[in-house]
């Protein structure tokens, strides 16, 4: 139906004039209209070595209130691997790592290499969003590790899929980096009020909302430093949570008696000093963590100022958990347990409903499917491994037919030579503290399948050494996961474990968001499990034990 007759009005005998008025009117209330029901907005909020397992989400307090009370709060989240250049690679990919080839945080292990940026960085959610030109993109703060590699394009390279780039060169810092402005080194110092870096992001973001177009929808996504070391914290937060230590949990300073051998190297108990100096890390991350709440808290208040909050879906997560004295282990990730593989997740949005947890297994694969269902997009259109949660988040979730199962990959690291100060260790090690407690090695290299079904809640692991190591959790009897219980677990359900993870393990796109099949005649063989992973590996690993 015509929006006016041209017919009538001539008619009626009105002036080209009054005609032209009505017209004017009329568009203006199309194009008001159209403001107020665009496409949802989305920001993603992404830490860095943030926990959920051992306390990390308990200084966010207006995180929790903002955007898990005001929205759903997922508490089965897993990242594809524990380690932050290839967590993140997956996030932005949707992909497992042995789909998008990032082992580890160097440019040898893909971290944003020229390969990744031909490869990979076209087929990034960001890319989709912008290749389709409806979302204004927005990215600021930690990127890959590896970012601003001169051997990789400096920080002149601009990453496909964003319209404003304000990227970290490289690792986590929170005073003396450098800012990628779009291709352009911006240095920074270390005055607080000029230079602290969350307190920047959080800068930066507001001025983004302030003068981005109100004609399209934006993707913005705030990638903070903390709770990353060197944990420095903002000055009026230095001296907060005086008392607080690591949490003793059962398996706080515990030796982990039947694990990977790496984990049974780790001396216990640990020295004083050692608990010493991981309570106080403990400590410095929880202090960081507070100017992360002041971001999220100003964030969240613009966009209700500004009238876009109840358009805009508000995604907080992080890219590994952590771990500070679990098994004896001083602090660091990299590892298969639920400390280093478990993150928040936290989404508040439209059709959210308040106040709602839900068990349903995400992995952090799952969020550029999201975010592109979000925006409209097909996922099946990608080669994305992930699924999208979103119908899950609306309250539509059936966990009969959601997936059961996800993979965890990890390639560990060591080096050539031996460590001057640790040098019955030999070769092969490393992340070794002062005692000579070592954190990886290269073969630390392992593959998980972690199910969480409404009949189970399982973890099975295989090592890529000369053992060919399991490691099998019953979480919901052993939730510290202290006992591995691959030597006593029934043969059938190992069988069947193995056939999962293995089917994970060459998955690719739509073959991934299936739960394995239990196949009597599969027999296992380790030999292809790694087969897909970079050659790069030093053969050293194999002779660890």
């Amino acid at each position: 139906m015509a929006l006016f007759d041209f017919n009538s009005a001539s008619k009626m005998g009105s002036s080209p004039l009054v005609i032209l008025r009505f017209i004017l009117i009329c568009v203006t209330l199309h194009c008001n209209n159209a403001r107020m029901n665009p496409r949802p907005n989305i920001v993603l909020i992404l830490t860095d070595d943030l926990d959920v397992s051992i306390g990390g989400m308990m200084p966010l307090v207006k995180t929790k209130k903002l955007i898990g009370d005001a929205g759903i709060t997922f508490t089965n989240t897993f990242v594809a691997s524990p380690l932050c250049c290839p967590s993140r690679a997956s996030i932005l990919t949707g992909k497992y790592p042995h789909n998008h080839h990032v082992v580890n945080n160097t440019l040898e292990g893909n971290c944003s290499s020229t390969a990744w940026q031909k490869t990979q960085e076209p087929e990034t959610f960001p890319a989709f969003l912008q290749k389709h030109g409806t979302y204004q993109t927005f990215f600021a703060g930690k990127y890959l590790n590896e970012y601003g590699n001169k051997k990789a394009g400096g920080v002149e390279h601009v990453p496909l899929g964003w319209d404003h780039w304000f990227a970290l060169e490289r690792n986590s810092k929170y005073y003396n980096y450098t800012l990628s402005v779009n291709g352009r080194a911006q240095r920074h110092g270390q005055i607080y009020s000029e230079d602290y870096l969350t307190d920047v992001l959080a800068n930066i973001s507001i001025d983004f909302l302030e003068s981005k177009s109100n004609r399209r929808p934006f993707f913005m996504m705030v990638s903070t430093p903390a709770p990353h070391s060197p944990w420095t914290a903002a000055p009026q937060y230095e001296s907060r949570f005086p008392n607080v230590k690591a949490p003793r949990d059962p398996n706080f300073n515990m030796h982990g008696k039947d694990k990977h051998w790496l984990i049974r190297q780790a001396k216990t108990p640990m020295t004083n000093s050692s608990v010493e100096f991981l309570d106080d890390a403990y400590r410095k991350r929880w202090r960081t963590l507070l100017s992360v709440d002041d971001l999220v808290e100003k964030v969240v208040g613009k966009l209700d100022v500004s009238g876009e909050l109840s358009n805009t879906y508000i995604i907080f997560t992080s890219d590994n958990g952590y771990h500070t004295g679990q098994f004896s282990l001083p602090m660091d990730k990299r590892q298969l347990y639920e400390f280093d593989i478990r993150v928040p997740l936290l989404v508040r949005g439209p059709n959210i409903k308040p106040n709602q947890t839900s068990p349903f297994l995400i992995a952090n694969v799952d969020l550029g499917p999201t975010i592109l269902d979000i925006a409209g997009y097909n996922v099946n259109e990608t080669q994305m491994d992930g699924m999208s949660f979103l119908h899950i988040m609306a309250g539509k979730g059936n966990r009969s037919t959601w997936r059961s199962d996800v993979l965890v990959e990890y390639e560990g690291e060591g080096s050539n030579i031996s460590d001057p100060a640790c040098p019955l260790l030999g070769p092969g090690v490393s992340e070794c503290f002062p005692d000579c407690v070592c954190e990886d090695s290269y073969n630390n290299t392992y593959a998980c399948v972690r199910t969480v079904s409404q009949a189970a809640n399982l973890q099975y692991c295989e090592f890529d050494d000369n053992q060919v190591f399991v490691e099998v959790y019953n979480l919901t009897a052993d939730p510290f996961q202290l006992s591995n219980i691959a030597r006593s677990i029934d043969q059938e359900v190992l069988e069947k474990m193995n056939h999962r993870l293995m089917m994970l393990q060459s998955c690719s796109g739509q073959s991934c968001r299936t739960p394995g099949v239990y196949d009597s005649q599969f027999r296992f063989d380790p030999q292809l499990m790694f087969s897909s992973l970079v050659p790069h590996r030093n053969k050293r690993r194999q002779t660890l034990t």
